[in-house]
This record gives structure tokens, C-alpha cells and sequence, in this order.
């Protein structure tokens, strides 16, 4: 069995690298005759349609957004969205934040009981100047995410900027670790804010890290404007 999936694996491996070197075309391959370029679009084509009927497996996944970059709750809510289009109900539990009413708790309140939101925060830890409250209100959001984590009723679960809990001291690192390994096998979790845990990022499947390149608020010195950041 075991040879059997190494071997498994390596053909992966093959389909992987001739992906790779056929490219993603346009103007970036060398062929300078559109009959050659069109063969090898062809067979890039055959090469990702293996690559896609070898990876069929179904599970709900661990998802991380992280890193200094601006875009990681935007990114969660995107996929909060597609699963709705798509029919299946969203449980969003919000750290730290609750200071304001984003734009998009207002817009996907047409979604109606399909959506659940609760924000526990009350602002950045400089608003608020109490971390024993802000700790409280951590784990009392956590204490929400667990009940939609052990349900079967949601989709998507997105715990938004449990990161900055953890990293703040506001929740145990283990315990939240133990707690989206009890959802349902086809149950996806986001879990988002900067300074992810390797831990965590060690038992996630799937992590993209925003990198900051530009910011107008550093640089130019432009306020914090509806619809961009709330």
C-alpha cells in the first residue's frame, strides 16, 4: 500500500513539474508560431485536467490569512459570500473587533438567517485600556465559535482576528487548536489576523500571508475611508 501511494505521489510530481514548464502561455511562452502555441496550450490543458482528476479529495479545511498586509478579513468575508451564492449557511465570530458597523455586516444582512455575526471586541486595545475586559470578551467569543465548530449547521466558520486574541494572550493557542479539530469533516474554518502561531499555521491546509507594500495611511497619511476599511 505504501509503494503503491509513493508512486502515487510521484506521478503527481511529474504532472506538477511538466505544469510548470509548459507555463501559463500568452506572450511568456517562446513559440513564435500561434500553431505551436496552440498545441502546447493543449496540452496544458490535458496536464491540468490530470492534475485535477488525481486531487479529488473533499474535506473542510483549515484556512490562515495572516501577515502585516492590509486584505485578510476582506479575503474571509470574499469566501463568506461565495458560500452563501452557493447556498450554505456562515457563522461569523469577530475578536477584538465590535467598536463599529463594517460595511459588509450591513451588506450580507440580506442573506438573512443563512448569516449569523457576532462581534465581541470593543475596539483596539488602546480604545478600550482594559485587557481583563478585552480577555473576557475573547473567550465569550470563543466560547460562540465553539457551539457553530461542534454543529453541523454552517458551512464556513470565520473567526476573525483570532490571531491577535491568541497573540494578546486573550486565548490559549492549544485550546483553540483542539477546538476546529471537533468540527465536521467538511466544516471550513478561517481563522485570520496577523501574527498566526506556527502552530497553527503547521495545522492549517491552506495559508496566504499579506505582505505590506504600501499603506496610505503610513505613507501619505489618508484616514481610514468607508468602504476600504470599514
Amino acid at each position: 500500500m505504501q509503494k503503491k501511494m509513493a508512486k502515487s505521489d510521484e506521478s503527481l510530481d511529474e504532472l506538477d513539474r511538466e505544469s510548470s514548464q509548459l507555463g501559463m502561455g500568452g506572450f511568456t511562452t517562446k513559440e513564435a508560431d500561434e500553431e505551436k502555441y496552440k498545441l502546447r496550450m493543449q496540452r496544458r490543458k490535458e496536464i491540468q485536467s490530470k492534475r485535477i482528476e488525481e486531487r479529488n479529495l473533499e474535506k473542510g479545511l483549515i484556512i490562515v490569512f495572516t501577515g502585516q498586509g492590509k486584505g485578510k478579513t476582506t479575503a474571509a468575508l470574499g469566501m463568506a459570500l461565495r458560500t452563501l451564492g452557493h447556498g450554505d449557511n456562515v457563522a461569523i465570530v469577530q475578536f477584538i473587533k465590535g467598536g463599529w458597523q463594517p460595511g459588509e455586516a450591513k451588506a450580507l444582512k440580506v442573506y438573512g438567517d443563512s448569516l449569523d455575526w457576532h462581534a465581541f471586541g470593543e475596539g483596539f486595545t488602546w480604545e478600550t485600556q482594559d485587557r481583563m475586559q478585552d480577555k473576557k470578551l475573547s473567550q465569550k467569543a470563543w466560547e460562540q465559535a465553539l457551539l457553530y465548530l461542534c454543529s453541523r449547521s454552517h458551512k464556513l466558520v470565520i473567526l476573525d482576528e483570532i490571531n491577535i486574541a491568541i497573540k494578546l494572550g486573550y486565548l490559549s493557542l492549544n485550546e483553540v487548536i483542539e477546538g476546529i479539530k471537533k468540527r465536521p469533516a467538511l466544516t471550513h474554518v478561517v481563522l485570520t489576523g496577523r501574527s498566526a502561531k506556527e502552530e497553527l499555521i503547521q495545522q492549517a491546509d491552506l495559508v496566504t500571508e499579506m505582505n505590506l507594500l504600501k499603506h496610505p495611511f503610513r505613507e501619505k497619511g489618508v484616514k481610514a475611508q468607508k468602504g476600504i476599511e470599514f
